[in-house]
């Protein structure tokens, strides 16, 4: 029997232990794995995967292509070109990685930096090995970068310091329980126009972007939409939020961001780069940098494609919150009361606090709840008893009145709140509001004295929905 209520109680333990475990453990061993199976598969050893390439000549087409999957297998798609001028305008048009032509005496191969130096160091080998039997490979450069950017690939750099804090702002927004939408994407934009403005300067400054305002609205877009759209699905995905978000715009984005070339990376993480912020705002840039703005179209309506989502998202969650609500209201049900949205394991998550009543001073809770207590003849009460309760009648917090009859709550949930107000020898007292983000409700009470017992066991309704 001793060994049976042994084995009884350690399963007993054993089983809330290894919910922990299993609760403490999953984020960090699915970010362990997205590492290993995103990073390593897609910047190691790149190799040209479909890179677009473009011969002068129809007769040098099937030549080429030959000789070049010779050496690397489904590495590139030739297409021939009437002569070395258009070979030369399909790089700068970004439509081919690389344009050659035979020539007389020289074969050319035209090339762009700003592509990636990788990406160029593969085509000058690969070509080379093709002209053996020439005299000499000459190698034009028409899109070089700015001389500090050796290998081309700064842009990535910063493109990178854009759009990472963009989902640190929406985690941290989501510790603003007073902020509505609007206050939301306000805070978004402003956060935005800032780091667009100090990164570019920066990197003017530092010699490693061209002075081309033109890439301002580029990165305003990116953390915009790295930030709107994260703050859109935070609500939905609850506690798998941060690893939805650092899958996305961690995990997912930097390895395909543009360190390795696009034409580079294996084909399903060409696929990702075509639609990640990341990628695509680095695309955008190279275009307006290094290539008069050619190929920028598609990857900023992408942008806005994000923004787009997040706003929409943010906009489902609020109409859902103002359904329930009501629903709550008209059928006065009494439901279990959802957990808030769980934010990075790193961020604080707000709870119900009451507060001195004093003037707000900066960084401390901005009050969602204030109110006052007065008796019969309108006097303060002090050392009322002020509860707030959900809608399920769940206390959320409790606290008492000043020497003013003032009290004050912050950090409370949107919804309905019932606040119950006592004190001895008087009636207690009920008031029904509706608590909404970004707005501070007010709820006075004024208690009398106790007429009978029947009274004091039945608290008196003053206050009406709101």
């Amino acid at each position: 029997m001793a060994a049976s209520r042994a084995a009884t109680t350690g399963g007993r333990f054993g089983q809330p232990l290894v919910r922990t475990l299993a609760g403490a453990l999953w984020f960090p061993a699915a970010l362990f794995l997205g590492f290993l199976l995103c990073f390593a598969p897609a910047l190691h050893a790149p190799q040209p995967h479909h890179a677009k390439l473009v011969v002068a000549g129809q007769s040098l087409e099937p030549e080429v292509d030959t000789a070049l999957q010779r050496q690397h297998p489904g590495g590139f798609d030739v297409t021939a070109v009437a002569n070395a001028r258009e070979a030369r305008q399909k790089v700068l048009d970004r439509t081919a990685v690389a344009g050659y032509v035979a020539g007389r005496r020289h074969p050319v191969l035209y090339v762009a930096k700003a592509n990636g130096m990788s990406l160029e160091q593969t085509l000058t080998k690969d070509f080379t090995a093709l002209t053996a039997h020439h005299e000499g490979l000459t190698v034009e450069e028409v899109a070089p970068t700015v001389s500090k950017d050796l290998m081309g690939t700064t842009v990535v750099y910063f493109a990178t310091a854009w759009s990472v804090p963009g989902y640190i702002l929406a985690t941290t927004l989501l510790r603003a329980v007073s902020f509505n939408r609007r206050r939301k994407l306000m805070t978004i934009a402003g956060a935005a126009a800032l780091f667009s403005a100090v990164g570019f300067l920066l990197g003017v400054g530092l010699g490693y972007l061209p002075n081309d305002p033109s890439a301002l609205p580029i990165a305003f877009l990116l953390t915009t939409a790295v930030a709107t759209f994260a703050s859109g699905v935070a609500p939905f995905t609850r506690q798998y939020f941060p690893a939805i978000g650092m899958g996305l715009f961690i995990v997912l984005s930097i390895p395909t961001s543009g360190v390795t070339p696009a034409s580079m990376l294996p084909p399903f993480f060409q696929y990702v780069h075509a639609v990640m912020p990341l990628g695509n705002a680095v695309d955008a840039l190279r275009g307006v940098f290094y290539f008069d703005g050619a190929g920028v179209l598609k990857p900023v309506l992408v942008l806005c494609a994000w923004i787009t989502a997040g706003v929409a998202l943010l906009g489902l969650d609020t109409w859902l919150h103002h359904l329930k609500a009501a629903r709550r209201a008209e059928e006065e049900v009494q439901e279990d009361v959802e957990e808030p949205p769980v934010e990075d394991p790193s961020l604080e998550t707000p709870t119900p606090t009451a507060l001195p009543v004093h003037p707000h001073h900066f960084g401390e809770p901005v009050p969602m709840l204030v109110g006052t207590v007065q008796d019969g003849d309108q006097e303060p009460v002090r050392h009322a008893a002020v509860t707030v309760m959900d809608a399920g009648g769940r206390q959320l917090v409790r606290t008492t009145t000043n020497a003013q009859g003032e009290y004050a709550v912050a950090g409370l949930p949107e919804g309905y709140l019932s606040i119950v107000v006592s004190s001895l020898g008087r009636n207690p007292v009920v008031h029904r509001k509706l608590l909404q983000y970004g707005t501070v409700v007010r709820a006075d009470f004024t208690l009398r004295g106790r007429r009978n017992e029947a009274s004091a066991r039945v608290p008196e309704v003053q206050g009406s929905q709101t």
